[in-house]
Order: C-alpha cells, then structure tokens, then sequence
C-alpha cells in the first residue's frame, strides 16, 4: 500500500476503506455479511488486517458509503474515439448499455463516447439495496447497472447515501432547470419512501426528495431548514413527514401501525401517543399530563414521537406539540444496543434471549440518559445489571 490518499468510514462503524495514492482499496472491520467485498473464500466474521480489495473497475474512486453494504462511485477518465461501427467493446457495461451505444452508432457516423462513472456495489443486498436483482449476499464487488450514468454527459454532481433497508443515489445536472427534477435513483425497500403527501397548496413532495435536499449538502444552514419545514407544520402534516421519510425505523412494527392509524382518524395525537407509550386509560381531567409511577408525579410531554432515520443513520428527531424540533446526533449507540431499548420502551422489558455485555451496558446508559427513561422507570439499568451478573 503506498500513501494514503483517503478513508472512508461511510455511514457504518462497522468497518474502515482506505484508498492509496494508485487508487488501490484496502479494507477492515466486520466482514459478516460481506460487507468488505473480500470475496467467498474470506471466511473471517472480522477482518483486524488492512486487506486489499479486488475486482474493482479501475478509475478514480470519488465516494463510498457503508452501512451493511457497501456501495462506490468509480468515475473512467478514459475517453475514447469510436469508429469502427461492426464492433463495440463495452467492457462490463451490460447489454442495456450496449443496445444503447449500438443506436446511436447507427444514428452518426461516429461516437465519441466518455465513460462517466461506474456504480459499484458489495455486501448484504436481502432486500436489493445494492441496486442488482439478486438478493442475499454480495461477497465480491459487482456494478450496478444505470445507464443514465453513462450516457448523461453533463452530469456533474453525485452522492450515496446508505442506510440498513435501502440506498440512495443523487445526481445532478446543469441541464435540470431545478432541484426537483434531479435524479434520485432509491435501492432496497420502498414500502414507505416512494410515497409523496400534497401540501397545503397543493404542491407535491416526494418523502425521499424532502429528506435528500437536506441531507446532500451537510452544513448545519441546510439542516437546519429541514427543521424548519417540520415545524412550520402542522401536528398532522409533521406527522405524515415523519411517516414517509422515518418511518422504517421506528420503535416497534405495532407502533407504526399505531400512529399510521392517527393519521386517519381525529384521534388527538397526544392522547393515543400517551395510550401507546403508557399503557394506561386516558383521562380527560389529566390535562398536564402528570403520570403516576413508583409513587413519584412525572410531567409527561404532549407529543413525544422518537424517530429513526436511515439517512440520518444514528440521529433522532423528536417533535413535540409546541412544533420545537431537536435533532441530536446519537452515532455512539449499536443497533444491538438501540434494539434492547426499543423493545424495553415499548414492553418495558428485556429480551430473555439477549447476550448483556460491559460494552452495552455502558451504551444503554447513554440512552438512558438521552430517553430519560430513569424517569418513566428507574429498573431498567438495574435489569440490565442484574441479567449482565446472572450470565457470568
């Protein structure tokens, strides 16, 4: 490996890219799922040595993003002359492509043909978030197959974003009047962010446009309109932003189905969000909200939605009546950790399968600290303590 030229850790703190000075990649870090893109005959689950990777196109790599995947911007700076119409070699474009190349050779009498950018994928695809139909697991890095990429000259700006379920792709032309008519390609699951809500005015959103126009460019100006937008909503119409761009994530399958029923009835958000977190019986007289717990009074807000984005991988929103708005960047906690805690909000108790470490519980305690929920109830670090001494 000769210097260094740039690491690239993505969205994941699972594993580690460096790229050296001959554009060569080298990888570490977990490798379960083939996230590394290694290769089948890497059986290691962690991969504690910086390991070159192979099978990549070559050309400068621009961008990585990794979650439990891994997916690569690749741009060719070859740019070649083609006049020789019998025969196009189009090396590992697929044949998509080559139908494409072969149209306009037959429209010109030449083509000059610069190859834009590869789109390179490895790693867990279960739910085709690597942008390929097949499904499973990706061991080796494959290409993605976007047409468009190749043949749009003028595209100029690109960025991945890479999430559990799903992966996004943006790219921008000068050519495209405005920002709405950029192209976003999504990848993987698309049960809620192909979904679009109206406004007030009748203009229409796309979720996964909202989330992305604010997420490209990260400066905190631009996050901070993000805020803006929600809380110059409605409770109803933050809501619906909530459902469409977060809601994959959220505390507990039945919890969605939950709030997704507010949205269609005129329930008052606060009293079944209090029913759902609480357990317990609305009371009219119960204004403020005062909860009764382990013989202590506990003020408890109006509207508190918890939300997880996988763009916004490890960050949390929370809305409130009173349409204040707080993002907070909470990356320190695992998914194993942030599964305990969900199911321990939602059931108020810890799974019996679950394997208690020293490093969870020192992440849930963070989380306790973030949910308060030493507030709600003060048992939870005491479960986990006591499980932690039960198994060894």
């Amino acid at each position: 490996m000769r210097n260094v030229s740039k690491i690239f850790s993505g969205n994941s703190s699972q594993s580690i890219f460096l790229l050296d000075s001959n554009q060569e990649l080298f990888g570490c870090g977990y490798n379960l799922r083939g996230q590394l893109g290694l290769g089948e005959s890497i059986k290691e689950r962690k991969i504690q040595k910086l390991t070159k990777i192979q099978n990549i196109p070559k050309g400068k790599i621009i961008d990585i993003q990794s979650s439990i995947h891994s997916i690569m911007l690749i741009e060719n700076e070859n740019e070649t002359q083609k006049e020789n119409f019998i025969h196009v070699d189009t090396g590992n474009i697929m044949d998509l492509a080559k139908m494409k190349i072969l149209m306009n050779l037959l429209k010109s009498n030449h083509l000059y043909l610069k190859m834009i950018i590869f789109l390179i994928g490895f790693g867990f695809n279960q739910y085709g978030q690597l942008g390929t139909e097949d499904t499973g697991m990706q061991t080796i890095p494959i290409q993605i197959e976007l047409p468009e990429l190749i043949f749009n000259e003028d595209i100029s700006n690109y960025h991945i974003s890479c999430g559990y379920f799903r992966s996004f792709l943006y790219y921008s032309s000068p050519s495209f009047s405005n920002l709405e008519e950029d192209l976003i390609k999504l990848f993987g699951r698309k049960e809620f962010c192909d979904i679009s809500f109206k406004t007030e005015n009748g203009e229409i959103i796309e979720a996964h446009k909202l989330i992305l126009k604010y997420r490209l460019n990260q400066n905190q100006n631009q996050i901070e309109k993000l805020q803006e937008i929600i809380s110059n909503k409605s409770i109803k119409e933050s809501n619906q932003i909530f459902e469409m761009i977060y809601s994959n994530r959220i505390i507990n399958p039945k919890l969605y189905s939950e709030i997704k029923e507010i949205i269609n009835s005129n329930e008052k958000i606060e009293e079944t969000m209090k029913r759902i977190y609480l357990n317990e019986n609305e009371n009219e007289n119960e204004k403020d909200f005062i909860i009764e717990r382990n013989e202590k009074q506990y003020k408890f807000p109006k509207l508190i939605l918890i939300m997880r984005s996988e763009l916004y991988r490890g960050m949390f929103l929370s809305v409130t009546e009173d349409k204040s708005n707080k993002v907070t960047d909470y990356s320190e906690l695992s998914d194993k950790s942030f599964q305990i805690l969900e199911y321990w909000i939602y059931s108020n108790q810890i799974k019996e399968d679950i394997q208690i470490t020293q490093e969870i519980i020192n992440e849930i305690q963070i989380g306790i600290d973030y949910f308060q929920l030493n507030q709600t109830n003060p048992n939870l670090f005491d479960l986990l303590i006591n499980k932690f001494n039960n198994q060894n």
